[in-house]
């Protein structure tokens, strides 16, 4: 395990989902950490409990026009880039903004942490593994995506590069960089804002509105309570062996959206009707989904010895438990 010591985490888009419960998980283990966020899609309600501890920092920027960038990344112990556009909707809707931000903000980084050597931890997506047919993905599997004349894979694509990018500092400089692929992490603080599928759900069953499942709902996914990501990538920092690795970060237990929609509908006692939308009428033509989207665990296994260990229904009744969540926005 990682242990602290003077110099900060510095944690891109740490006023993010993801990225503000890894910072909470930081602070209380007793590092020092700093934040750079230009709140595109991130909140500072997210930071409230981190806001007063004296070893929390935060600088509201967007990482590529940061002037301390290459300063902080170069005092900091690690850098963790969560910094990322995020959401289907926002993908579909600014396919520019998503491929710019995505490249840009990690070249970057990379090119901060390199001269110095400061390890990077780059998140990325179970989106790359594309269109294929398989119904559990490895890391070394090889990956299917669709044509770029259909924009729901440009942020595919484009934290695919991220990856090449990241391994290629690793071999032709020797920048340790570990590439961490997240399936589907839910918890408190995620809104639907975004397209984000349970806490649309939630939403919906709680004023009595339809709940809107796309395409026939018989799609797959496994759904990964925050604090389990966040235990994993906790452990991927502290391991020296996942430098170069790329490794996949999610819960390998399947559910279909339609099954999610009833059992949302159910737990909550709504009396919500549930609605199937097309694609196209959600998205626009051409429009094309994964049918599963499971994960292979033997890598972070052999890694960190750490599987997830919440269950649907304690991640909906955190999510119900929690605050109501403000719009990252």
């Amino acid at each position: 395990m990682m242990s602290p010591d003077s110099r900060p985490v510095l944690v891109t888009g740490g006023a993010g989902f993801i990225g503000s419960h890894l910072v909470d998980r930081l602070l209380s283990e007793g590092f020092a950490v700093t934040v750079v966020d230009d709140l595109s899609t991130g909140c500072l309600r997210n930071l409230e409990s981190a806001a007063g501890h004296p070893g929390f920092r935060f600088h509201q920027a967007k990482v590529s026009e940061w002037p301390d960038l290459a300063a902080e990344v170069a005092g900091s112990r690690v850098v963790v880039h969560f910094a990322a556009a995020v959401g289907v909707e926002l993908v579909m809707k600014s396919p520019i903004r998503t491929i710019e931000t995505n490249l840009g903000e990690t070249e970057s980084i990379l090119a901060a942490a390199a001269p110095v050597g400061v390890p990077v931890l780059l998140a990325s997506t179970s989106e790359v593994y594309g269109k294929s047919n398989k119904t559990v993905f490895a890391e070394t599997d090889d990956l299917l995506i669709g044509p770029p004349t259909l924009g729901r894979w440009s942020y595919a694509c484009s934290k695919l590069m991220d990856e090449f990018l990241a391994l290629a500092y690793m071999r032709e400089r020797g920048l340790p960089v570990t590439i961490a692929r997240f399936f589907n992490t839910v918890g408190p603080r995620q809104t639907g804002a975004h397209g984000m599928v349970i806490p649309r759900f939630l939403e919906a069953a709680r004023t009595g509105a339809p709940l809107r499942v796309y395409g026939d709902g018989q799609q797959t996914r496994c759904f990964c309570h925050v604090l389990d990501t966040v235990e994993a990538v906790f452990r991927l920092l502290g391991s020296p062996a996942a430098a170069g690795q790329v490794v996949n970060v999610g819960n390998d237990i399947s559910v279909t959206i339609r099954e999610l929609a009833e059992r949302v509908v159910a737990w909550t006692g709504s009396a919500s009707p549930i609605e199937t939308i097309p694609y196209t009428e959600a998205f626009g033509p051409g429009f094309e989904d994964m049918l599963h989207r499971r994960p292979s665990l033997a890598t972070l296994e052999r890694l960190t010895g750490f599987r997830p260990r919440r269950s649907m229904d304690q991640i909906l009744g955190d999510i119900r438990d929690s605050r109501n969540p403000t719009p990252e926005a």
